[in-house]
């Protein structure tokens, strides 16, 4: 039986203008990933991420610690992270927030909670976006190629928390609902694991860090 490894990107860079780039210390964390991995000796015989910069950033980073190339590659927007500004604008049109303090940082992700359960719910449509009938069936369809084409081998996915929380919530047949809760608290470069077998996945592990288990690594755990 194999193994699916999925793995949210590095720290990015919140609050900045372009949300979309691992901060230096995003690209310390994906490279000990890979360090840890090749510790212990792992090989992936298929890679996957979505097509966003923090993704390829990511992705570079664990390949830069293994010390090998991840490949063969594949390239999927359906692993691409949903626009939370244009859910947050959704329901609070007009100039964003400037998220600056704490207080402020919870009011931005109390407003993205409300939204994507409106988005999921039906009854917004944010601009630029896909459904949310589209959206999961993105990340559902990623998950029937990864078991109809890996049974018994070890694949490497690179992507956001918002379709990792997707994948697992189908994994789970849990209602949708909960696919918030579970994105809220998938943290940067953390690992989730599912077991792949030709008929079904099966979550093994949740939104783990051990490469970041250690005194010197501890102060590296970010959410954003």
């Amino acid at each position: 039986m194999g193994t699916l490894y999925l793995v949210r990107h590095g720290q990015a860079s919140f609050g900045a203008d372009n949300y979309d780039q691992l901060s230096p210390r995003g690209h310390a964390q994906a490279v000990r990933l890979g360090e840890y991995w090749r510790e212990r000796g792992m090989r992936f015989d298929a890679v996957m991420r979505g097509s966003m910069l923090r993704h390829e950033q990511t992705l570079a980073g664990i390949c830069e610690g293994l010390r090998m190339p991840c490949d063969p590659l594949v390239v999927t927007p359906a692993l691409n992270e949903y626009d939370s500004h244009a859910l947050i604008e959704a329901i609070r049109p007009g100039p964003r927030l400037a998220v600056n303090t704490p207080e402020l940082y919870k009011q931005h992700f109390r407003l993205l909670c409300d939204a994507l359960a409106q988005w999921m719910s039906g009854t917004v449509t944010p601009q630029g976006m896909p459904s949310w009938e589209d959206f999961s069936g993105g990340v559902r369809g990623v998950l029937d190629q990864v078991r109809d084409r890996h049974a018994g081998h070890n694949v490497l996915l690179v992507s956001s928390g918002g379709p990792i929380a997707t994948a697992i919530s189908e994994v789970l047949s849990t209602p949708a609902e909960m696919m918030i809760a579970l994105n809220m608290r998938i943290r940067n470069s953390a690992v989730t694991e599912f077991s792949i077998s030709p008929k079904r996945l099966m979550l093994q592990t949740f939104n783990t860090l051990a490469h970041l288990d250690s005194d010197t690594h501890h102060d590296w755990i970010t959410y954003a």
